[in-house]
């Protein structure tokens, strides 16, 4: 039987993909409708490993619809990649040719997959950076306080703490609801 690995690139609209051995090429809309038409392209065969480089939120949605379809799924650093094409030396960097070079390097270094992250971790990571960028937010403005002279600064600078403060408790909660046992 033959290893089928799929090479995926990820971008905000579209997805290239790229399966090997056969070098069958297709893209398909990062959409829902798109998923599912990508899904039903790389069909029920045997596949052992589906490769791609995690970008942001874009890759999220396909992560999830793919594990829940019991794909294999392998997220590889983007920087590794770059450095697999660059000993290979491919030099050509189109979205189809970084799909067909994730499914190689997949193929290449055998690489195996790893378990989906679970949501509540991906929505806890959100929360915490939403809060650290609160938490910068709030700083900047008690320092802007220390100089404001007009009255009309200092309470529209008091208005912009109040609303941080508020968002930083809402987040809290959030945070501690996700947590909370059971």
């Amino acid at each position: 039987m033959t290893e089928v690995t799929i090479g995926i690139d990820v971008s905000k609209d579209r997805l290239d993909v790229h399966r090997l051995p056969t070098g069958e090429e297709q893209a398909f809309a990062n959409t829902k409708s798109g998923l599912t038409s990508l899904i039903r392209w790389i069909g029920a065969g045997p596949v052992l490993r589906i490769v791609f480089e995690p970008t942001g939120r874009y890759h999220r949605d396909l992560e999830r619809r793919l594990a829940a379809a019991g794909y294999a799924l392998v997220k590889v650093n983007p920087r590794q990649a770059k450095r697999f094409c660059e000993a290979l030396g491919v030099r050509a960097k189109t979205d189809r040719a970084d799909a067909a070079m994730l499914a190689r390097m997949g193929a290449a270094l055998a690489l195996e997959p790893q378990p989906v992250r679970p949501d509540i971790l991906n929505e806890l990571n959100e929360l915490i950076a939403a809060r650290r960028a609160l938490i910068k937010d709030r700083t900047a403005a008690k320092n802007r306080a220390k100089g404001l002279r007009l009255a009309l600064l200092r309470r529209q600078n008091a208005s912009r703490l109040a609303r941080i403060e508020a968002d930083l408790a809402a987040i809290s909660k959030a945070i501690a609801v996700l947590i909370a046992p059971g």
